[in-house]
This record gives structure tokens, sequence and C-alpha cells, in this order.
């Protein structure tokens, strides 16, 4: 299982479906070779320099976290049924509840739409808010 870096009062949480395999063996949010988040995140001006997997804790130094929808660990998202999205919303919510963050970044439409109950979402900002915080899908 792999553990949320998290704190109150973030400006941004992101949301991943479900940690990989490689990350759930590392302990470390992102770090099979291929995932590029941590060059996408610096890339898009989130952090100042690239953030490498086995120091994933600092990303709370710039005010943002790291969760995942589900907790179980697969080698992709799909192996993931409808019931075990079902299942954690509660617990999701809850942890957003706690932890109050401005923004919710899901990394894909999927744990969104399945939390959302929405059949269509689009890419970016969403039109309302999910437990108080303001929601933004990525691909």
């Amino acid at each position: 299982m792999l553990t949320d870096i998290i704190s109150k009062n973030l400006e941004v949480i992101f949301v991943g479906i479900n940690p990989g395999l490689k990350s759930a063996i590392d302990g470390h949010h992102f770090s099979g070779k291929s995932n590029r988040f941590w060059k996408v995140l610096h890339s898009a001006g989130f952090t100042p320099h690239q953030i490498e997997p086995e120091n994933d804790t600092s990303i709370l130094e710039f005010g943002y976290g790291l969760t995942t929808a589900v907790a179980r660990a697969t080698s992709r998202a799909d192996e993931l049924s409808k019931e075990e999205f079902n299942d954690s919303l509660e617990f999701f919510k809850t942890k957003m509840k706690k932890f109050q963050p401005k923004y919710i970044a899901f990394l894909g439409k999927v744990a969104y739409k399945t939390f959302s109950g929405k059949k269509q979402i689009s890419w970016g900002l969403q039109s309302e808010d999910f437990c108080g915080a303001k929601v933004w899908v990525s691909p």
C-alpha cells in the first residue's frame, strides 16, 4: 500500500487513480520509469525543480499533496472494478473534508466520473465543487 502525502489546507491534492505496482513496492508515488508525473509537474511550473520519486514527500513544501482514489495497487488502472471505486468513495470524501485542500486534481477521468456520478465530464476545471474544493481533471 502507498502512503498518502497529505496535510491540512493544501493548495492542490493530486489524486492518482490507484498505485502502480512499482510505486507500491518502492513506497514512492509515480516511481515507474515511464511515469511522467514528476516531469510534467515541474514543466507546468508547480515546482522549481523536478522532484525525484524517492523525494516525493518534498511535494508538501510547495503546498501540494498526493493520494489515490483506490488504494489497491495494480499494473494497470483498468484492472479496478467499479465496486472498488464505489467502496473507496466515502473514505476519500472523509479524507478530503478532513484535510480541506483548495483544489482536488484528479489525474484521469475515471475516478472523478465514478465519484461524481456524472456520465460525461470534460478535462480541466469542473463546474461544481467536490467536498468543498474546486476540481480539476487532468489527462
